[in-house]
């Protein structure tokens, strides 16, 4: 539990810092400046809500993670082989964050050929992610390591899939941006779009890298849980 609220705090200043930047603490009407762009929003609600979205899925994780610690302290737990393609499938995923990266820095510079192009780049590389990740699951049914057959069998399936539902999310998003693309939408108008597909598989690249990095190599948090609790002993 104390790992939960740490970890919830952590993420409640990164947002705020985050919102801090894009302007939702500005003042329009002190600033200087034609009285339409003091009724301007400082901040997109579509940002906000972003931010709000990846609290929520953050917590989700969060919470995983402490159940996953807590559950793997007992005796019947027996954790399944890490499948050497998740490795190919975490390369995979910063090609796919490297693209999107690609992609804001073109739509910035009204460059709409190569935001197509770092678009599909993207796309198609969480394609393959998702795609590599199914074959990891079969990799390990084959072997016999299914989710009935011990608990941390089920915490790998379950987790990979929370996570890869967040991915197929953003491979929707990436396609509806790239529809507006090719619908001949202004560049001004797909800015926004690009930027929050970046920003959030930015996110997922972040939270794959904590999930994968817990799967594979089991850290102990007890010296997490020392230092929180050693103030109050």
């Amino acid at each position: 539990m104390t790992i939960t609220l740490l970890l919830i705090a952590v993420l409640a200043t990164v947002a705020g810092v985050w919102l801090l930047r894009q302007g939702i603490a500005t003042k329009p009407w002190l600033e200087t400046g034609v009285a339409e762009e003091a009724r301007t929003p400082p901040i997109p609600a579509a940002k906000i809500g972003l931010a709000v979205f990846i609290a929520v899925a953050t917590t989700l994780m969060v919470l995983l993670l402490s159940a996953y610690s807590i559950r793997r302290e007992m005796a019947d737990w027996s954790p399944p082989p890490r499948p050497l393609l998740l490795w190919a499938n975490t390369a995979v995923l910063v090609v796919a964050s490297v693209a999107l990266h690609a992609a804001v820095r073109a739509v910035r510079a009204g460059d709409r050929e190569g935001t197509g192009n770092a678009l599909l780049a993207g796309g198609v590389a969480g394609l393959v992610f998702v795609a590599g990740q199914l074959l990891a699951w079969r990799q390990l049914a084959q072997a016999g390591y299914l989710p009935a057959g011990n608990p941390a069998d089920a915490f790998f399936y379950l987790i990979t899939a929370v996570h890869g539902l967040h991915v197929l999310g953003g491979l929707v998003a990436l396609g509806r941006v790239g529809a507006t693309l090719r619908r001949g939408a202004r560049m001004e108008r797909l800015r926004l779009g690009v930027e929050l597909c970046a920003a959030y598989w930015h996110f997922l690249l972040l939270a794959w890298l904590v999930l994968f990095a817990t799967l594979a190599f089991s850290p102990s948090f007890d010296w997490l849980v020392a230092l929180c609790t050693a103030p109050f002993r």
